[in-house]
């Protein structure tokens, strides 16, 4: 059988859907939510911060027409 080796995984070896993750409000009003290029990184920084009390996006840029909004929970 072979070992599946593409995806998301944690530190552990634990497979990650990305799909269970929970989007932040910050990402839905982010610019960068609808930019395929910036998929696996958006994915990745909210994979690292899953079971934070926060989420925090330093390349967070807001949508024009939406209000900008930092650090939410």
């Amino acid at each position: 059988m072979e070992e599946e080796i593409n995806g998301f995984y944690l530190d552990d070896g634990t497979k990650v859907d990305p799909d269970l993750v929970a989007k932040p409000s910050l990402c839905i009003t982010c610019i960068k939510d609808d930019d395929p290029s910036e998929l696996i990184l958006c994915t990745l920084n909210r994979i690292d911060q899953r079971d934070d009390p926060e989420f925090k996006c330093y390349a967070y840029e807001p949508k024009p027409g939406k209000p900008e909004i930092t650090n939410l929970k």
